[in-house]
């Protein structure tokens, strides 16, 4: 008995140290959030819808019927890639331009959360309840109707669903225009920052968090000023990295970026992403 007694407690040691579902750690998961040039602006050139690589894949954070997707499956990363309304994005050619020089075994995942207009605030998982009261109503209406009231509990909640698929080995931020020459901006991403990692159990050595700067003062953005405390964002966030904005042109409002700037920008990020993963974009080899 005694014999059988132990082949049991062994089995069930064995058991319980399986994981709980088939995680490929050759599928790599980026978590993106942000406003309005995180989200797309409306407008996809025919020459950015496609066909993009089989490896590159967008988990949909909302339904898309247009394009028969359903929230928190694996779809080809087409744009647009967070909300139906969006449009071309950084994460667009940030997933384009990984693929295109990472070994040929590895697989990427986006999941793009982001609200137009938004404040850093809506992201504060513990205080946004108070921001979203003050946000105007079509602000509240996208919060509400896509994102279930809470945007970050949808990214936190589709971030869990990748994990099952793969690894996330990065955060990319792209977000300012509305907390413009705000000095606490960068405590409060870095707020933002921790709470993803400690709700998805994640180690900021292994997750670096890619912000990018604003519409730049080459191209007369309106809130160009920002980039500065953005700049400085790694003085707070050690694992963060800026993303420059200079050289990409932007449309005629002074806020976003034309698709060439949503190319380049979104390059810079893989770029950075790149080194960080111990490999060189292809041009720069």
């Amino acid at each position: 008995m005694k014999f059988f007694s132990a082949g049991y407690v062994l089995a069930g040691l064995l058991f319980c140290s399986l994981p709980a579902f088939s995680q490929d750690t050759n599928r790599y998961i980026f978590l993106c959030f942000g406003q309005s040039n995180m989200e797309g602006f409306p407008g996809i050139l025919d020459d950015d819808k496609g066909p993009v690589d089989a490896r590159l894949q967008v988990l949909a954070a909302v339904d898309f019927p247009g394009l028969g997707r359903k929230k928190g499956e694996w779809y080809p990363a087409i744009p647009p890639l967070c909300r139906p309304s969006a449009g071309l994005s950084p994460a667009d050619y940030f997933g384009r331009t990984l693929v295109s020089n990472l070994p040929p075994h590895i697989k990427v995942g986006i999941i793009n959360v982001s609200i137009g207009g938004c404040k850093i605030e809506l992201f504060e998982k513990d205080t946004f309840p108070t921001y979203v009261a003050t946000a105007p109503k079509w602000m509240t209406n996208t919060i509400m109707q896509a994102y279930g009231g809470n945007p970050y509990q949808r990214l936190v909640d589709m971030a869990k669903r990748a994990q099952k698929d793969g690894v996330i080995k990065g955060i990319l931020l792209h977000q300012g225009e509305s907390n413009t020459n705000d000095k606490q901006w960068p405590a409060k991403v870095k707020g933002v920052y921790e709470n993803l990692l400690k709700d998805l159990n994640l180690q900021a050595g292994d997750v670096p968090l890619l912000a990018g700067e604003l519409l730049n003062a080459d191209q007369k953005g309106a809130c160009a000023s920002m980039n500065k405390i953005i700049d400085a964002l790694p003085e707070t966030i050690p694992t963060a990295r800026v993303i420059p904005s200079r050289g990409c042109p932007g449309r005629p409002d002074h806020l976003h970026f034309t698709p060439a700037g949503y190319r380049e920008l979104g390059t810079r990020y893989a770029d950075q992403m790149l080194l960080l993963l111990g490999y060189k974009h292809s041009e720069s080899k």
